[in-house]
């Protein structure tokens, strides 16, 4: 019997798809990475209960910190992006949390930095709330020791590969780094979009780019770039196509990092069927539904798709390229 909701929704299925290749699946995966910072500052004094926490979110994290707000008697306040919709900010209007939208922006970089520039400016106002920097903070990592437990217990013995979505880096690379201190041999595959700044694409624009928390147009302070050892960047369309391929063949409905998350992970599989594979499906699809599953008819077959090699980030193009990360971060 779980004490919160918080702590039933937070727990991630194990599914088998077919032999050595496994979707960790969550109804929404930053609760772990929520609850387990705010755990971590109650339990250092560094805020007691009754406090507010602030920080800036484009959804999914919004409603975690609002759930683990909710959880441990804590007040929330958000500084959201306008892909905040209607159905989140209801939610979070009953769970107590206030929600302030910034302006619409032509482009992603224009809309954190507006975010970022607003939380200054409420800090500057409240001194007493407490930033919680989800994409700076090593404190995210922390929940994510009991999956990376998980998957230590379920999955054989024998050399593992985690491919998932580089957001803050608090999933794939706290999991690894996990699983990797319990003596697990472990590959880490990470995937972001073109145009994000974390791997170095963003001279390479894609203008559908809605993939959300896995790009980034302003520097993340605790992605642990030594940490991946493969780096896959996947473009809207390709992601649509692997999203609606994992529904049709597995019945898992899930966002569109899940999507490029598969049709990486089928590709690293071909290449080398030494381990067993784990990739990460952080959400469910509801939210992509108008803007990508809607149009699966025109989705391209996977089995199509082929990404492009590179040995240097001058060489990154659409649809899909991959590297060998330190390879490339030695040159």
């Amino acid at each position: 019997m779980h004490d919160h909701i918080a702590e039933a929704v937070k727990k991630p299925d194990l599914i088998s798809l077919e032999p050595g290749l496994l979707c960790l699946r969550f109804e929404t995966m930053k609760i772990y990475s929520a609850l387990g910072a705010v755990r971590h500052l109650l339990e250092s004094g560094a805020v007691k209960h009754g406090d507010t926490l602030i920080d800036s979110s484009s959804g999914i994290y919004a409603q975690a910190l609002a759930l683990a707000c909710h959880r441990y008697g804590m007040k929330c306040h958000i500084v959201g992006s306008t892909t905040v919709d209607r159905t989140l900010r209801i939610q979070l209007e009953i769970l107590g949390a206030t929600l302030e939208q910034v302006q619409p922006s032509k482009n992603l970089r224009l809309d954190q930095e507006l975010r970022v520039r607003r939380i200054a400016e409420i800090l500057e106002a409240n001194p007493s709330y407490h930033w919680m920097r989800q994409y700076h903070d090593d404190i995210h990592y922390y929940g994510y020791r009991d999956v990376a437990g998980t998957i230590d217990s379920e999955v054989p013995e024998g050399p593992l590969a985690l491919v998932g979505g580089v957001g803050s880096g608090a999933s794939t690379g706290a999991i690894a780094g996990y699983l990797r201190e319990a003596g697990r041999d472990v590959s880490l595959v990470g995937v972001q979009p073109f145009g994000s700044v974390t791997f170095g694409s963003e001279h390479v624009a894609d203008p559908d780019m809605i993939i959300a928390g896995i790009g980034s147009a302003i520097e993340f302070k605790n992605v642990r770039h030594e940490a991946y050892d493969r780096v896959h960047w996947v473009n809207f369309d390709c992601a649509v196509s692997g999203a609606v391929s994992l529904l049709r063949n597995s019945g898992i409905f899930a966002g569109l990092s899940a999507g490029a998350a598969y049709l990486t992970t089928l590709w690293e599989q071909r290449r080398d069927d030494s381990r067993t594979y784990v990739f990460i499906a952080a959400d469910t699809g509801h939210r992509y539904v108008e803007s990508a599953y809607a149009k699966h008819a025109q989705a391209p077959d996977i089995d199509t798709l082929k990404p492009h090699e590179i040995t240097s980030l001058d060489e990154l193009r659409h649809p899909w390229s991959t590297t060998s990360w330190p390879d490339l971060a030695d040159r």
